[in-house]
């Protein structure tokens, strides 16, 4: 679906915009492919892999409406990727992630509906649902503004939904790099916050691929999750160093034991696909009730049973220590 046409990702030299930038590389002819982020290093170095005659390099903050509205002129489809993501940073800096996470999605929301951007999805979190830190609540904001954006918008071609995944495996911020360090540097134990600690998990090429698949299936004010394995801490420091001993340090200031995807309180909102979730949004839109148990790729899903909820440690699938060290290869390549 982007053959011919211009793609903009915000927070463009992340994790996810690199592997995006090169997934659509790789199996689509985009007219133009447009890295919007606010690092000219990160931009310089990503020029080096990335450099054909499609690519776009825009320096500019989401904070910034007027330059996010003049990188989406002609664009027809944006992945907003853009987010201050680290807790305690968010924690101790709570107006710059505000700023960032929360006025920066109405910026870019408002920018796509200016220039009449077909398409839109915002990445979320597992951390936006029944928020405990600042970066989740300000998360769940966004999800907020992005789905009652498909109200702003009214008879406009411009569309919106929201796809929410866990922790990306290897991504920057996440414990696998922190792991890899300490068992590097010589360490004789490594850190758990508690033995009972889960976490979703999923490969940063399966979070595109699932955003990718999310564009074809949307009709506007959905909320995707995939379906995706589950990981203990325990096994995963296991996997990565299985003679070291670990040391439990408490979970720290705005940590979950558990997460979750799809809460209770939105089970009389939420569809299950073969694949994938889908919470239909709370409130009305101007053009009357849509039928969400049916997609635009004509999958069909059906309500779940009430109170369901999609936690991470009562997920049906947990990744044992071999599916973590297979994991951890790919990672590497």
């Amino acid at each position: 679906m982007f053959n011919h046409h211009s793609v903009l990702v915000t927070g463009g030299t992340g994790s996810f915009g690199q592997k995006f930038i090169q997934t659509l590389l790789q199996r689509y002819t985009p007219r133009r492919l447009i890295v919007y982020s606010r690092d000219e290093l990160k931009q310089y170095e990503m020029q080096e892999r990335y450099h054909g005659k499609m690519m776009r390099y825009f320096i500019g903050d989401v904070r910034d409406r007027a330059r996010l509205s003049q990188a989406m002129k002609e664009v027809d489809f944006v992945v907003h990727a853009a987010a201050l993501k680290q807790v305690p940073a968010a924690e101790y800096n709570p107006m710059e992630c505000i700023k960032t996470n929360i006025n920066g999605a109405e910026n870019v929301v408002f920018a796509a509906i200016e220039n009449g951007v077909r398409k839109v999805i915002a990445l979320s979190t597992d951390k936006a649902v029944n928020p405990v830190n600042l970066y989740g609540a300000t998360k769940l904001a966004s999800d907020k503004l992005f789905i009652a954006a498909n109200n702003i918008a009214g008879e406009d071609n411009s569309r919106f939904a929201v796809v929410r995944y866990g922790n990306v495996i290897g991504s920057r911020g996440s414990v696998i790099p922190l792991y890899q360090r300490l068992i590097c540097s010589g360490a004789t134990a490594l850190p758990v916050t508690d033995p009972e600690m889960t976490r979703f998990w999923i490969s940063l090429q399966a979070g595109v691929d699932f955003v990718i698949k999310s564009f074809e299936r949307m009709q506007g004010g959905e909320t995707f999750i995939p379906k995706i394995p589950s990981m203990r801490i325990t096994d995963l420091a296991r996997a990565m160093a299985p003679d070291l001993q670990q040391e439990i340090i408490g979970i720290r200031p705005g940590e979950k034991l558990h997460e979750i995807m799809c809460p209770a309180d939105d089970a009389h909102l939420t569809c299950e696909f073969p694949d994938h979730y889908v919470i239909k949004p709370t409130i009305k839109f101007w053009s009357g009730p849509a039928d969400y148990t049916t997609n635009r790729l004509k999958e069909s899903g059906h309500p779940i049973t009430a109170r369901f909820e999609y936690n991470s440690n009562l997920n049906p699938h947990f990744l044992s220590l071999e599916e973590i060290q297979r994991l951890l290869e790919d990672v590497s390549k």
